[in-house]
């Protein structure tokens, strides 16, 4: 009877969570004042119909979520309890999702961003979560962009002022009213020859991040 309960009160925790979470991102999104850096890569390529690939660190998801809504990105999402909330905030602000991670679902979700890209939809991914190491970039959208010949940008947020939590990526929460920079680097593609010497190119992309970051900063 009581792995009955339990079942019964997380199946009404999640809606409940859910709902008021993409409640409280409305109405704190709804203040913040968007600066734009470097975009003409991305939007040649959208212009184009070329698909590629964005890649941002997971701590700073959640301006992301906001700012590219509705636009048809499929956003790689944990398999992990706690990624099931996340992926339905992200459905009910318009993103579609891709399941799974390095760490859970790996095979599912390179199959997923492999099978969005060749149908010509562009894909978000954090490469360093669910569960870090932080800004460690994870060999999966390397992979998958190498398979299908697509280049990858990167993307850089700061906030003017932020809240940020305790976890291990220091995840980013802007505060009411502040302003947020986003910038995005020029597309870069994978030069390896095969999906092994790929993950070989990861440090080549925590550098790209990481100087989208720095631009966004200087913002």
């Amino acid at each position: 009877m009581s792995e009955t309960k339990n079942e019964a009160k997380r199946g009404w925790k999640l809606p409940v969570l859910v709902a008021l979470g993409t409640l409280l991102i409305r109405v704190l999104a709804s203040t913040w004042r968007f600066r734009i850096a470097n975009d003409a890569g991305f939007k040649a390529l959208r212009a184009q119909r070329q698909p590629f690939v964005f890649a941002f660190w997971h701590g700073q998801l959640l301006p992301l979520l906001w700012r590219h809504r509705s636009e048809g990105v499929r956003i790689v999402i944990s398999s992990h309890r706690d990624g099931e909330i996340v992926a339905r905030i992200a459905e009910r602000l318009g993103h579609q999702t891709i399941r799974g991670s390095s760490s859970r679902g790996a095979a599912r979700a390179l199959l997923g961003i492999v099978r969005e890209l060749e149908a010509g939809i562009e894909v978000a991914v954090t490469p360093d979560g669910p569960r870090g190491p932080a800004r460690k970039f994870a060999s999966g959208a390397l992979v998958a962009a190498q398979r299908v010949g697509v280049p990858i940008i990167g993307i850089g947020i700061s906030a003017s002022r932020a809240w940020y939590l305790k976890s291990w990526d220091r995840f980013m929460i802007p505060k009411p009213f502040s302003r947020v920079t986003l910038a995005y680097s020029a597309p870069m593609f994978v030069t390896a020859a095969s999906a092994r010497e790929a993950e070989l190119e990861a440090p080549r992309f925590e550098a790209l991040i990481d100087e989208a970051i720095a631009v966004a900063e200087r913002g």
